[in-house]
């Protein structure tokens, strides 16, 4: 480094806000699958939230993970939960994820879905499925990161809801593929 130069770390830039938003926007160009995680509070009533922030850990052990920002108000029952589910969504569930994202009360009125083996809530229709046992959970800066033990999982043919740059897609093969 020159004379006079700064060397910032990622928490100095985090703390900037103009570099917190240049963080973000350059997190939008990343593609990801859309998820619900869903669990059962203590009174037997199904919630769930939609997620992007999902991602495999191990194949052996079967872990994945996911993550909540720390403000959300359905911290506490995920928290307390010692099981949850997470429904990767088929392209056609567009409206789910926008159901599951907004402040609707009872977000599962009027949605089919089932219990599965070990009593999460299921979407039918998701093109993937995971039931997991909360094995872990980490602090993560403004979120908490959630470590899951698949106990079931199932999936079914269709294409995946993605998302990236703030909408929603469909993935489609990649035009050299056609050539080959």
């Amino acid at each position: 480094m020159g004379a006079g130069a700064v060397k910032l770390t990622w928490r100095d830039m985090l703390n900037n806000e103009l570099d917190a938003q240049r963080f973000r926007q350059a997190l939008r160009c990343f593609a990801t699958g859309v998820t619900i995680i869903t669990t059962v509070t203590p009174e037997g009533e199904p919630i769930g939230l939609t997620a992007n922030s999902f991602n495999s850990v191990s194949l052996t052990p079967p872990l994945v993970l996911w993550s909540l920002n720390k403000r959300s108000r359905n911290l506490p029952a995920f928290e307390n939960a010692g099981h949850y589910a997470i429904n990767i969504l088929h392209a056609d569930q567009m409206s789910l994820a926008g159901r599951f994202a907004s402040p609707v009360e009872n977000r599962f009125e009027g949605v089919d879905w089932y219990y599965g083996k070990n009593g999460m809530p299921l979407l039918a229709g998701s093109v993937a499925w995971f039931e997991c046992a909360s094995n872990m959970r980490h602090e993560g800066g403004d979120h908490l990161i959630f470590i899951g033990e698949v106990l079931d999982t199932g999936h079914s043919e269709g294409t995946p809801l993605l998302y990236a740059s703030g909408n929603y897609s469909v993935p489609h093969s990649h035009p050299d593929l056609a050539r080959a």
